[in-house]
């Protein structure tokens, strides 16, 4: 039997349904390996301009996005997990993959739901496609 040791699982959260069954996916999942949950949400910074302001996006980040996390982070409380996040400024699928891949993350997995709450090309799942392509970590799509 293979066994492989997971400490850290990484979810990225939108806020649609896809991303929440991701996330309970990602809390069963860290109850069986006793991994430690860090949430992600990525506020789309796609300028050159608006990255000079990532200082600032924190403080216009509507109040959805901490609802979001802490949501995230009470549903995982609740089931004996660890939850940490992180809100990112970024193209979101290069801020996922950068953050999975920071070796000071320790992101041993990646679950997140096929498809988003982004725009219409979220809605086809590129986003997840595109991790799931360009990640060297592994990557769990949930329907």
């Amino acid at each position: 039997m293979l066994k492989i040791q997971m400490k850290k699982i990484l979810v990225p959260l939108d806020g649609s349904k896809n991303s929440l069954r991701g996330l309970e996916n990602a809390i069963y999942l860290a109850r069986q390996c006793g991994a430690v949950l860090s949430g992600i949400f990525v506020v789309p910074i796609q300028t050159r301009d608006s990255i000079q302001k990532i200082g600032i996006f924190k403080k216009i980040i509507p109040k959805e996005v901490e609802t979001i996390m802490n949501s995230a982070k009470t549903k995982a409380a609740e089931n004996g997990i660890v939850f940490k996040h992180s809100i990112v400024g970024g193209e979101v699928k290069e801020s996922i993959i950068d953050f999975a891949e920071n070796e000071k993350n320790g992101i041993d997995l990646i679950v997140m739901g096929s498809r988003g709450a982004g725009d219409a090309a979220t809605y086809f799942g590129s986003v997840a496609k595109a991790i799931m392509q360009k990640a060297s970590t592994p990557v769990l799509i949930v329907k």
